[in-house]
């Protein structure tokens, strides 16, 4: 039997809760009446007062069980759904820190478990978030063999699903995340649509669940949802900020380089960093001024000593009103950590150094990002930032010398740069890269690398897309479709398709051209060869 964690079940409690109130009050009123009270035969007076208890039991019981379920905002257009299968119950609790993180930001959602759908109801949700775990070699959890039998048996119209799936599963198993790669190639060979490549997780890895986290800030909205589980960052210096766009008509983007402190570290073209930003340093003076508080007050922060103007500085700044009459610790007591940020690295090992590309965001109220704009305004050079590598092995390069075709737009350059980087310095050249940007004369992020590896051979072919120097908009998906019969080509020669940039854009109509040239079914092969492997965001 399918249990919701959160749903319909807890929403029809509050019938039965009135249900029950009702019953209480008239036994109450009926055991205090004149005419039936003392008058009434025994067996009548314990019947009645046997039904009071009972009634009073079971609204307690429903009292205690709506405090512990998260409430529900019920399912609408806007809704998410969770669904989730769980064999040892980990995954459901992924799949209630996922519903509460996306309520507190705001948003409509709730957690069913997977063998509670089937295929009609499945066939009328617009928005579905699966985790799902892995047993045995490959199998799914017992809870969800029901939906499996039911439904991944039979072909159904998914056309207007858009879904994200988090894979939990243990590299030590030959079918790693077997289920969650099954499913996801069920769902969209039933026409789903991917809102975000699968995040799959090993053995609980936590980078791999913050990573799950911020596709959910993105599709809440938000920019501050809070870490389920804090990186433990190394402190590396910012040794170079560079603007690389001038007279840009979009925003300002820095090449950055960051230099370990304490030891050599290491990571493979591909890979992310997870960034800790810091307030803007006149925010936390402002603040303080404001609230009336010493700065260079010392407080103790998860066991250690530091003031409170760098307290301030790595957490979310309180409602003045919210700490008026408190303590210089009790503040630090009670702040919460900003979340970490990913970016593409943009470098190799060998280069001693880590890159990035960065884009000064903003946010829909027209504040600066608190990531990007500490890493190209506020932190000095010089400045420590707190930086942790994180294995994407998804986005890894071939271990063979197959060709590749790279495409990317804006900053995703960084991510195809590092992959570049990688496989030039091994001797490889059959690349095919198609970058897209604003204009060339002043968005052409890292032109004289891409041009003399162009002019050597070491890229192949080379393709490029300007979006603001003609009348009419062209994009990297215009560029690939007007090389239908090269891309064909080059896929029927084994090549693998790496694409890193825009999830909203260019990502999906890169998808659409790959589909429309090479068909569904091909696109679908290529995913489950590890042929088609993106880094979108």
């Amino acid at each position: 039997m399918s249990r919701s964690v959160s749903g319909a079940p807890v929403a029809r409690g509050n019938i039965v809760l009135l249900f029950l109130l009702a019953v209480t009050w008239v036994v109450l009123a009926a055991w205090h009446a004149r005419d039936m009270s003392w008058s009434m035969p025994r067996p009548a007076r314990v019947l009645a007062a046997a039904a009071a208890v009972t009634a009073w039991g079971c609204l307690c019981l429903l009292v205690f069980l709506r405090r512990r379920i998260p409430p529900v905002q019920h399912a609408g257009s806007e809704s998410w759904l969770v669904a989730f299968a769980s064999q040892t119950g980990f995954a459901e609790e992924v799949a209630l820190h996922t519903v509460q993180s996306l309520q507190a930001a705001g948003t409509h959602a709730h957690a069913l478990a997977l063998g509670g759908l089937d295929a009609a109801s499945l066939h009328g949700m617009t928005r579905v978030l699966f985790i799902v775990s892995t047993t045995g070699e490959g199998d799914a959890p017992d809870s969800a063999a029901g939906f499996v039998g039911r439904c991944m048996t039979a072909s159904i119209d998914l056309g207007g699903l858009r879904f994200g799936l988090l894979a939990l599963g243990d590299r030590q198993y030959a079918h790693f995340c077997g289920f969650g790669r099954r499913l996801g190639h069920w769902l969209r060979e039933n026409g789903a649509q991917m809102l975000f490549d699968p995040v799959e997780v090993d053995n609980g890895d936590p980078a791999a669940l913050r990573h799950w986290q911020h596709h959910l800030s993105l599709l809440a909205g938000v920019q501050d949802m809070p870490d389920w589980h804090a990186p433990r960052y190394q402190p590396w210096t910012l040794v170079e900020r560079r603007l690389m766009n001038h007279g840009s008509q979009g925003g300002a983007c820095f090449h950055l380089v960051l230099q370990c402190q304490q030891e050599s570290a290491t990571w493979q073209a591909g890979d992310l960093v997870e960034i800790g930003p810091r307030q803007a340093p006149d925010d936390v003076t402002d603040w303080l001024h404001d609230a009336g508080f010493d700065g260079s007050v010392r407080v103790m922060v998860q066991g250690e000593v530091t003031t409170l103007a760098d307290a301030l500085a790595h957490a979310h700044l309180p409602l003045i009103d919210d700490v008026r009459d408190s303590s210089p610790q009790d503040v630090a007591d009670a702040l919460l950590a900003l979340p970490h940020r990913e970016y593409s690295i943009a470098s190799t090992p060998a280069d001693g150094a880590i890159h990035l590309l960065v884009r000064c965001k903003h946010r829909a109220d027209g504040r600066p990002g608190l990531a990007s704009s500490w890493l190209t305004r506020h932190a000095p050079v010089g400045a420590t930032i707190a930086l942790r590598i994180r294995n994407n092995a998804n986005f890894h390069l071939p271990d063979d010398d197959r060709p590749l075709i790279l495409m990317g737009n804006g900053t995703g350059l960084a991510g195809l740069r590092s992959l570049l980087k990688t496989r030039i310095a091994a001797g490889h050249r059959r690349h095919w890269l198609l970058f897209g940007e604003r204009q060339v004369a002043h968005d052409f992020f890292h032109r004289a690398d891409v041009e003399s590896w162009a002019a050597e051979g070491s890229i192949e072919r080379l393709d490029l897309a300007w979006s603001r120097d003609s009348t009419q908009k062209v994009y990297v998906q215009h560029r690939l479709r007007e090389a239908s019969d090269t891309l064909r080509a080059w896929v029927e020669e084994g090549a693998a398709i790496y694409v890193c940039g825009s999830l909203e854009g260019m990502a999906p109509g890169v998808d659409a051209v790959l589909a429309e040239v090479l068909g569904t079914a091909t696109i679908e092969r290529l995913r489950m060869e590890g042929r088609y492997r993106r880094d979108v965001y």
